[in-house]
């Protein structure tokens, strides 16, 4: 397995503790919420950041933890890598272009492994759909405590609805201030018409000035309150 190394960032106390919290909900979620995916209504939300920070936290739990990028059309994850090369990503192993072994990265992080979107292909939807995909998730599952999947916009694209039938659970990421409440209703309606549990919903980069409840300029920017989907 190749290795990588992530930029590592210290990551200001409240904000830190804002994804224990994030993390210590998916743990209460059951253990048989293993494959997790994370997506947003619209890029641009902080869905892959999160998904990275909660990915890393788990692992310091001494759990093993596979983060798989299946933000096919436009994946960020990458521009996280501070050493290392990339050659090969989810997309060309979907594709037969390289083995399993070959798109999986050893990271800095104990107990993190992860898998990059690779190049751009012409058909995302066809090849997140494959028997090869579902076949990969399986053997993550088998192989990794938690497989953290960071996928691209339900309100966006057709892509995180395809992913989610092979997930335990589903986190929707919502940026403040800039959702508005129809469309919001409107990508968690998606969501819920795969049958995948939607295990809550991330609401980010709320600014705590305004409310009373400022940290620091960073957090308050940035990070987020979980709350937990509310039972019928």
């Amino acid at each position: 397995m190749n290795r990588i190394s992530f930029i590592k960032r210290e990551l200001p106390y409240e904000i830190e503790e804002e994804i224990k919290t994030l993390r210590t909900n998916i743990q209460f979620c059951g253990e048989d919420k293993k494959v997790i995916m994370f997506t947003s209504c619209i890029s641009g939300e902080g869905k892959s950041t999160t998904a990275l920070q909660v990915a890393m936290s788990l692992s310091e739990l001494n759990k093993k933890v596979a983060l798989i990028d299946c933000d096919l059309r436009k994946s960020i994850l990458i521009s996280q890598v501070e050493e290392g090369t990339v050659e090969s990503g989810l997309s060309h192993f979907l594709a037969g272009q390289c083995k399993f072994a070959d798109a999986l990265y050893a990271t800095n992080v104990p107990r993190l492994a992860v898998m990059f979107a690779g190049v751009v292909p012409p058909n995302p939807t066809e090849l997140l759909s494959g028997e090869r995909f579902k076949k990969m998730i399986e053997s993550l599952r088998e192989g990794f405590d938690y497989v953290i999947i960071d996928c691209a916009p339900i309100g966006m694209v057709v892509d995180a609805a395809i992913v989610a039938p092979v997930c335990d659970g589903t986190i929707l990421i919502i940026e403040s201030g800039i959702i508005k409440r129809k469309f919001a209703a409107s990508s968690k309606a998606k969501l819920d018409r795969t049958g995948t549990p939607l295990l809550g919903i991330v609401l980010n980069k709320v600014d705590h000035k305004k409310d009373g409840k400022y940290y620091g300029k960073y957090y308050g920017k940035r990070y987020s309150k979980y709350y937990k989907k509310n039972e019928d």
